[in-house]
């Protein structure tokens, strides 16, 4: 039984193991990141490079659409890979239980705020398109 205390008081505190993420845990301004914005445009590349997340951090993204056409990104496996927090439309916050995709009927900017869970690798695409540079990959190490 001490043996076993002395593990459980090792493992609490542990530095190592232990993170200090403070009052908002892992939502706090220390666990959050900008990732790369997202551009969607009839014809031009989502993102000049794949995405690269780690789990376990939180993520803001800025997704545009400039208008040249009714535009959207679909990608479940990637939505359900990770825990949305919010997505913010001309400033207005929602907070979703999951989504599977987004679309842009006119030109606009959405914000969303997230933090990436299950390790793997997902694509969000435009649905309907076959081109290589409209989607883009993204791994969650």
């Amino acid at each position: 039984m001490k043996q076993l205390l002395a593990l459980i008081t090792t493992v609490i505190a542990s530095p190592a193991l232990a993170h200090d993420f403070g009052f908002a845990g892992i939502l706090s301004g220390s666990n959050m990141e900008d990732a790369p914005p997202l551009t969607l445009s009839v014809g031009k590349p989502i993102a000049d490079v794949p995405l690269v997340l780690k789990s376990g951090t939180g993520y803001e993204i800025e997704l545009t659409a400039d208008g040249t056409g009714e535009l959207a990104l679909e990608g479940a496996g990637f939505f359900r890979a990770i825990w949305i927090n919010e997505i913010v439309i001309n400033g207005l916050e929602i907070r979703p239980f999951g989504i599977e995709s987004i679309e842009f009927d006119e030109a606009g900017t959405m914000e969303i705020e997230f933090i990436a869970i299950k390790p793997g690798r997902y694509v969000l695409k435009q649905p309907g398109s076959t081109g290589e540079t409209q989607r883009i990959e993204i791994t969650i190490q």
